[in-house]
């Protein structure tokens, strides 16, 4: 899997302080995509083990309070990158208790795959949805239209 940002403190993507990562690779191609060149499963850099690992260090930094992490895209659940995303929030979970993660998908929830609900197991806000142009409105929190909904999963699997 490739990523094309991260950011270690980040107040934008999710309540509170977080850490958060754009994964590339994205097969809906949404007119209007604010992150097209994210799109390219070969964007950006190769998430190794050291990239995983600073996040996780970051997460759990003291020096600054991050409630947790936000994953977006691309598309975190694009068939190509749903091992290597299930791999780290599993990690997270078990190396960053207490963090919340939050995961952005064009996707809808009811039209996941069994391999993009096993993700979606460790994860605590899902924001599904393709973006829509036509419905796009900035005053939205977290998402860019108005038929992207945030699920809280506890409430929703």
């Amino acid at each position: 899997m490739n990523y094309a940002m991260y950011y270690d403190v980040d107040v934008v993507n999710g309540p509170g302080t977080r850490c958060t990562l754009f994964v590339s690779g994205c097969e809906l191609a949404c007119k209007g995509c604010y992150n097209k060149a994210m799109q390219s499963l070969s964007f950006g850099q190769l998430f190794t083990d050291e990239v995983a690992n600073k996040i996780i260090s970051d997460l759990n930094d003291t020096r600054i309070r991050r409630r947790g992490l936000s994953i977006l895209g691309g598309d975190p659940l694009h068939p190509n990158n749903i091992q290597d995303v299930l791999n780290f929030v599993t990690r997270v979970r078990q190396e960053a208790p207490g963090k919340d993660i939050w995961c952005w998908t064009g996707y809808t929830l009811g039209t996941l795959t069994e391999e993009q609900k096993e993700v979606i197991k460790h994860i605590d806000v899902l924001v599904d949805g393709p973006f829509q142009q036509d419905l796009y409105n900035p005053s939205l929190k977290w998402r860019g239209s108005s038929n992207q909904i945030i699920h809280q999963i506890t409430d929703d699997i």
